[in-house]
């Protein structure tokens, strides 16, 4: 220029943005939900474990969660004085502050609720006359003086206990409290008195100054030690017959315990330290059980005898609680695990195809730049910046909205992981695009599937793929999936699995494309044909958008199966323990139903079908049945019909159940128990029902349908029975493997009208009645009878922290995983868009109707559509096949309930979850298709076919 200036340029970036915004946009969106999904991961996973450490804590005894610290009385060989300021509040306050700031972090104690003072050991026998006495034998009770009753009780009545004057070991006067509780059991009141033996001179006299009601009774305070809040009803152990005495604490005033010095009840020193989990995390579940280790028998614990004495001990259940913890969490985590890797790989794949559709989409622009000279380094450099203008700041907000949405995590793994995604992004898309344009490139070159053979260079590379898969998964099937914790090899199963899937049917798709082209072209329409030779030469049916749906199906499918088999096994729990819809049953085993209950309940609305059961527990086993059979744990049961432990005593007894033959047979056809053979326990002959009033003689014989364990001790031999129905000869005629109500493996199932004592114990309902009115006629009968329904127990198993949590991530996983299949096959089909909405209108110029257009996408997209379904069947099948001999569901299931079935509980193919999933594949397909065709129909052809159009 004539200035010497030179002439202004607009910049790249902002060039690139203004002449495509909407690819720009839709980038940022999918960056964006990507980072938000790879940062809320680990967070989602961080926050579950340190809600489900904190709720196992919290939700523990307050005896096992809390720290003690004890150490028997100071030694006799000390001065009197000495000992007495050792047991006085001052000391004991001393040392319980320095010993809460000595614990070592992350254990930290809950200030509110610290107590510490001096108990009594060993219990005092309790003479007084006035004090209860079931069974002749006079309670036992326990003496504490601690700190805070003010702040922890409530005065109900009395004053509260004092020292007017200084207690010291010479004291034989005190004064002490007792909970209302411990009022009402042992008859105690107000100037109520009790005497302690002590080692010189008189007793010592309490006097019950004050009756106190906790302020929160489930707290540590009362509940580390229940005698302190509630007494005890206890058997003797030392009587040879079986007597019960009552066993209590009294509350002594907070600097009375000089005066235990001079009892023979064992006196100590305790500091009680409650942990405070608030300040918890899920990563703190290591360190915290290597603090309590230390603490009980290491390092920690000469810190705590170098200041509460070398005597001290310190006694805890913590460790227990969070190994307890750290067991659920490491069954958890390979299930999780698997859903991560999964998903990662999808998004993964989709965000590479991604970059393949805008290098499509860019191809001839950058080659027009290539050609004149622009180099590579230049090219990705540009592309580099433009792409990081966008991806950089989704990523950032991405980070920003987990740590919003995700809270109670650590933020330095979702920053990983984000950036991961935003790295992802801005390294494989200038790399995708450079290095298409290392070589010039033909113009017009066809990619036909059909025709073209791949490079060898790309041969080589699949076939190393395919053997390092197939080997990767060979040693997966031969080692197992059993080891526990977290494997990268077992969570890459579906991964490995849908990558050999892919690259096998991706090779073998050209076949049938071949053999079904050649009728095709011998019709007279040209649709077939024309469909089978676009498809064959469409890129959408590459190996990328191919192992990107894949994954997500088999992503999806397991954890689809995942979410069912956790309701299948929570619903089993509740059946087992119920045994139908409803249960009614006796509070205790030997109660039974009236025939006016029975008939009550059977005519309420909303009951199908209803089942009268009378179960006996206990029944003895024939010696010779119960020594011949050789039965291992298997057939054993331990719960209450074996009366003892062991095999042995689960083979000299087993259950008893009495049915109504077809009833019962209504009743397991409906809750899915195996058939019941009701034929066989026909009440005739010698099993004929008896008269009102006569008893049963050992003569007679009833057939019985025994569980696989008893039938094979009884054999086919006739064995004499004593039981509370009547004394009787029994036959096995065949076998079931469950009974309703029941979980033991050692039953008989008799017909209830051949047995002399016929009232049931149980009834068992189907159908849905009403709560209330159930629960109104069990109350009506006069007796106390327990309504069980089933819809109830099932909602006891409500998830803990640990459970709720990982079930929402596989939720999501099922959701994310959905998403980005759609969002695979949204992109392989618009990598082809321009191809096809050129083809429909140079076939609209040659008289081609839209009806015949959209039948044509729809049959070009049928093929990929159908091969990505069933690899996704096939993959998901296969990928549960292989990791379910090592994934236990109880502990996402059942655990943390008491008395529910913690039989492992196996993944099992899920149909919906596997044919879902892939039929959406092929809907949507069909529906990208025919909007296709109708967009293309609304354009002319002229708009689609310009002069100089080298499409």
């Amino acid at each position: 220029m004539s200035d010497g200036k030179r002439a202004a340029s607009a910049p790249w970036i902002r060039t690139r943005l203004r002449t495509a915004p909407g690819a720009a946009v839709a980038l940022a969106v999918l960056v964006l939900v990507t980072a938000f999904l790879a940062a809320a991961f680990p967070r989602a996973v961080d926050a579950y474990e340190t809600k489900g450490l904190r709720h196992d804590i919290r939700l523990a005894d307050a005896g096992r969660s809390a720290v003690e610290v004890s150490r028997p009385q100071p030694g006799l060989e000390l001065p009197r004085e000495r000992r007495e300021a050792g047991v006085r509040t001052p000391e004991l306050k001393r040392i319980g502050g320095a010993l809460g700031q000595a614990l070592p972090a992350p254990l930290r104690a809950d200030m509110s609720s610290v107590a510490y003072g001096v108990r009594t050991l060993k219990p005092v026998l309790a003479t007084e006359p006035w004090l209860p006495r079931p069974d002749t034998v006079p309670p036992q009770l326990s003496y504490t003086a601690q700190t805070g009753l003010k702040e922890h009780a409530r005065l109900v009545k009395g004053a509260w206990p004092t020292t007017p004057a200084e207690v010291t070991s010479t004291s034989r006067a005190v004064r002490g409290a007792v909970t209302e509780e411990t009022a009402a059991a042992l008859n105690m009141k107000v100037g109520s008195t009790l005497r302690l033996p002590t080692a010189v001179g008189g007793p010592l006299t309490v006097t019950i100054t004050g009756i106190l009601a906790p302020r929160d009774p489930g707290g540590s305070y009362w509940s580390a030690d229940p005698l302190v809040r509630t007494p005890s009803l206890i058997p003797d152990p030392a009587s040879p017959f079986p007597q019960n005495y009552w066993t209590g604490t009294v509350l002594l005033a907070e600097d009375a315990g000089p005066a235990l010095l001079a009892t023979a009840t064992e006196p100590s020193l305790f500091w009680r330290f409650p942990p405070d989990a608030s300040a918890l995390t899920g990563p703190d579940g290591a360190r915290l059980t290597a603090v309590v280790n230390s603490l009980e028998s290491g390092p920690g614990l000469l810190k705590v005898r170098a200041i509460a004495g070398d005597t001290a001990e310190v006694l805890t259940g913590l460790g227990h609680i969070v190994q307890a913890n750290a067991r659920m969490r490491d069954a958890i985590s390979p299930v999780i695990a698997v859903a991560a890797l999964g998903i990662g790989s999808v998004a993964a794949v989709v965000l590479v195809m991604t970059g393949a559709l805008i290098a499509a989409r860019r191809k001839a622009e950058l080659a027009l730049m290539r050609s004149r000279g622009g180099s590579l380094r230049g090219i990705g450099g540009r592309l580099l910046a433009e792409t990081a203008v966008t991806v950089v700041p989704a990523s950032a907000l991405g980070l920003l909205l987990a740590v919003l949405a995700v809270g109670g995590g650590r933020w330095w793994p979702a920053a990983l992981a984000a950036t991961g995604v935003g790295l992802l992004v801005c390294v494989a898309l200038p790399l995708r695009t450079t290095l298409q344009h290392i070589r010039p490139t033909l113009h017009g070159a066809r990619e036909d599937m059909v025709s073209a053979r791949p490079s060898r260079r790309r041969t080589v590379a699949e076939l190393t793929l395919l053997v390092l898969a197939v080997g990767a998964v060979t040693a997966l099937r031969r080692r197992g999936t059993s080891g526990g914790g977290t494997d990268l090899l077992v969570s890459g199963a579906p991964v490995l699995v849908a990558l050999i899937a892919a690259l096998v049917l991706v090779r073998l798709y050209p076949l049938p494309l071949r053999l079904a082209a050649r009728p095709m072209a011998r019709l007279r329409g040209a649709i077939g044909f024309l469909s089978l030779a676009r498809a064959g030469r469409s890129s959408a049916g590459g190996a990328l958008p191919l192992l990107a749906l894949l994954l997500a199906l088999a992503t999806a499918a397991f954890g689809g199966s995942v979410i069912a088999g956790i309701g299948d096994a929570r619903d089993d729990a509740a059946l087992t323990a119920v045994g139908a819809d409803a249960r009614v049953s006796g509070k205790s085993e030997r109660a039974t139903l009236p025939d006016e209950l029975v008939r009550t309940v059977r005519d309420l609305d909303g009951v199908r079908n209803a089942a009268p059961l009378r179960v006996e527990f206990g029944v003895a086993m024939p010696e010779t049945a119960a020594g011949g059979g050789g039965v291992d744990d298997s057939g054993t049961d331990t719960g209450a019909d074996s009366g003892g432990d062991g095999d042995a005593a689960g083979a000299r007894a087993t259950t008893m159940v009495g049915v109504d033959p077809a009833s019962y047979t209504r009743l397991a056809r409906a809750t899915g128990l195996p058939d019941f053979p009701s034929g066989l326990l026909k009440a005739t002959g010698a099993s004929a029902p008896l008269p009102e009033g006569a008893k049963s003689g050992p003569e007679r014989v009833l057939p019985v349908i025994a569980s696989p364990a008893v039938a094979a001790r009884l054999g086919k031999e006739q064995h004499a029975v004593d039981t509370l129905s009547g004394d009787f000869k029994v036959q096995v005629v065949g076998t079931v493997e469950r009974v309703a109500s029941l979980a033991s493996t050692n039953f008989l199932i008799v017909n209830s009208a051949s047995l002399e004592q016929r009232a049931p114990t149980t009834l068992l309902l189907t159908g849905a009645p009403d709560p209330g009115k159930l629960r109104a006629a069990a109350d009506g009968s006069g007796e106390e009878f327990v309504v069980q329904l089933r819809s109830e127990e099932r909602a006891r198993y409500v998830n803990t922290p640990m459970q709720a949590g990982a079930e929402r991530i596989y939720l999501a996983a099922v959701a994310a995983g959905a998403g980005y299949a759609l969002l695979a096959v949204l992109l392989s089909l618009l990598q082809t868009a321009p191809e096809r909405k050129t083809l429909l209108a140079r076939l609209r110029t040659m008289g081609l109707t839209t009806g015949q257009g959209r039948r044509l996408l729809a049959f070009e997209a049928t093929p990929q559509a159908l091969l990505a379904a069933g690899g996704g069947l096939l993959t998901g099948w296969a990928t549960i096949v292989l990791l379910s001999p090592g994934i236990d569901l109880v502990p996402l299931a059942l655990a943390g309930v008491a008395g529910s079935d913690t039989s492992p509980v196996t993944l099992r193919a899920d149909l919906w979850s596997l044919a879902l999933p892939a039929a959406g594949v092929v809907a949507l397909a069909a529906a990208v298709a025919g909007v296709q065709a109708w967009w293309a129909s609304r354009r002319g052809s002229i708009t689609e076919l310009r002069a100089g159009d080298s499409r």
